[in-house]
């Protein structure tokens, strides 16, 4: 595969008719894999022509880029709006973890984490680009999350910062539960289950950070 533009120089036409081809590309993506799809499978599932496509993408890796980071940043954005509440540090932790675990047990964010990571030891900046768009950004979002608790006393993070702090909530949060969609995709995670795991994730953090 190919990549005929870095991220940073992928200059998307976001009207009404990209974002109709982004739309039908993400279906076809998701269902049939980068290999599986085609821009014939795209085009008609559009209902544009096909030289409606290549105005706006040059060929299917640069719209697989750009479904990769429309996807991402569908999946950021309900996380993006939740805020540190002074005085509760478990409950800040409990809506940022059921945010990201609504986010990464979603049937389509497990497929476009499929795709990435079989493409990506043959396209490894697709796997770049994927982890800054998604992953990153999250993490980002709950490091300013712990730095207002850790600032607001209600944490203490010892000798480790936010980013790392960050890193080891949300790996909490992930593991086993993910881990197990990803090898069981006949199976939905019950939401009992996915309460209780939340909740055992923070009990283990605050343990660890917790001003006690």
């Amino acid at each position: 595969m190919n990549v005929p533009q870095t991220v940073a120089q992928l200059n998307l036409d976001l009207g009404p008719k990209a974002r109709t081809v982004i739309h039908a590309a993400s279906k076809i993506f998701l269902t049939h894999g980068f290999n599986g799809a085609t821009t014939d499978m795209i085009q008609r599932e559009a209902g544009v022509s096909k030289s409606t496509v290549y105005a706006h993408f040059a060929n299917k890796e640069t719209l697989f880029l750009a479904v990769i980071q429309n996807e991402c940043a569908m999946f950021t954005a309900s996380i993006q709006d939740i805020e540190f509440t002074p005085g509760n540090i478990n409950q800040s932790l409990r809506l940022l973890g059921h945010a990201y675990l609504n986010v990464i047990l979603s049937d389509s964010a497990l497929a476009l984490y499929r795709i990435v990571v079989a493409e990506a030891p043959r396209f490894p900046s697709l796997g770049h680009m994927f982890y800054r768009s998604g992953p990153n950004v999250v993490k980002s979002m709950v490091a300013t999350c712990l730095s207002h608790a850790n600032n607001a006393n209600e944490i203490n993070l010892n000798d480790i910062n936010e980013q790392e702090a960050a890193e080891v909530f949300i790996a909490l949060m992930r593991s086993e539960l993910h881990l197990y969609r990803l090898t069981h995709p006949d199976k939905p995670v019950e939401p009992s289950l996915q309460e209780r795991w939340t909740e055992i994730a923070i009990m283990t953090f605050v343990r660890a950070y917790g001003v006690h």
